[in-house]
């Protein structure tokens, strides 16, 4: 691991995010070579919170683009604030004549094609989010495409063409071209297969529920209330939860949310009567939660 790639690592984890070395390296290669950064893994292993952590750390802002089954380009681009712009069209239409008959002289324009340039002008465009990425003056945002797999083969096409250029013709504007290129990361729980060339555009990164070490620290890291081997004690738990087969199986962001339950509840072991009034915290599924409940029910 060189010594930048170390730095990365170190300042990640300052922001309260572990990174092993493969998370450390693949951010650092995506911002030094301006790739996008296609992060794949379970649900609640921390995608979509390296590229939070990754805009804090970069002082920069974070803009996301939530996907979904349906979104189309114009939701993701932008949009014409169609209201403001019938509302400008009436006025004009109007008139803007003083009560003598003279044109007043802040009156809007009748000159149709002066009106049409004014209302489909940059003052009545509604920018989304990959707009804003593009159109960001100060310095790179943070742009992130979360829950890619949840868009359609349509829509993955067009981001792969957007991320290629960083531009976007609009019609009525011509050309908007990025001064500053994003970092971009595109994360995927892999309800789909994403397409062979998004993935090519891309830097890849999986991440792995973390292993027993990385999570002690984790809980450590992020609630520092939790002293001696308790943060020990509820990681082996969390991976033993995980060998059961589960449908769902607990990520990081639900091992959190376990401690701080516990800690809220002024536990500091892990007694089997609390926990398994607990397991809302941890599981989400019904079939999860019978697998749970009856394997502690067996003789160990």
């Amino acid at each position: 691991m060189t010594p930048e790639i170390r730095d990365l690592g170190a300042a990640l984890e300052a922001q309260g995010y572990i990174a092993d070395g493969s998370i450390a390296t693949a951010a650092y290669l995506a911002r030094e070579m301006k790739r996008p950064l296609l992060v794949e893994g379970d649900a609640g292993v921390g995608k979509t919170e390296l590229a939070k952590v990754l805009a804090r750390l970069f002082e920069t802002e974070l803009i996301r683009l939530q996907c979904y089954e349906g979104l189309d380009v114009q939701t993701a681009l932008y949009e014409w604030d169609y209201p403001r712009q019938l509302l400008r069209l009436r006025i004009a239409g109007g008139g803007g004549e003083s009560r003598e008959g003279e044109e007043h002289p802040h009156a809007p324009s009748r000159d149709p094609v002066a009106l049409e340039r004014e209302i489909f002008s940059r003052h009545y465009l509604l920018e989304r989010p990959l707009l804003r990425a593009i159109t960001h003056s100060e310095r790179p945002c943070v742009l992130l495409v979360d829950e890619i797999d949840r868009a359609d083969d349509a829509f993955e096409a067009f981001l792969l063409e957007l991320l290629s250029d960083f531009q976007v013709t609009i019609p009525e504007l011509g050309t908007v071209r990025a001064e500053h290129t994003p970092h971009v990361v595109l994360t995927s729980n892999h309800t789909r297969e994403l397409g062979d060339a998004l993935r090519r555009r891309c830097l890849y990164l999986f991440i792995e529920h973390p292993n027993l070490e990385k999570e002690i620290k984790i809980i450590r890291t992020r609630c520092p209330e939790v002293k001696g081997p308790f943060a020990e004690e509820v990681a082996r738990f969390l991976g033993r939860l995980r060998q059961l087969g589960l449908v769902k199986p607990p990520g990081v962001a639900e091992t959190l949310d376990f401690t701080r339950a516990l800690l809220t509840l002024r536990q500091r072991v892990l007694a089997p009567d609390v926990v398994a009034e607990m397991l809302g915290c941890l599981l989400k599924d019904r079939r999860d939660l019978e697998t749970v409940t009856t394997s502690s029910s067996q003789p160990a």
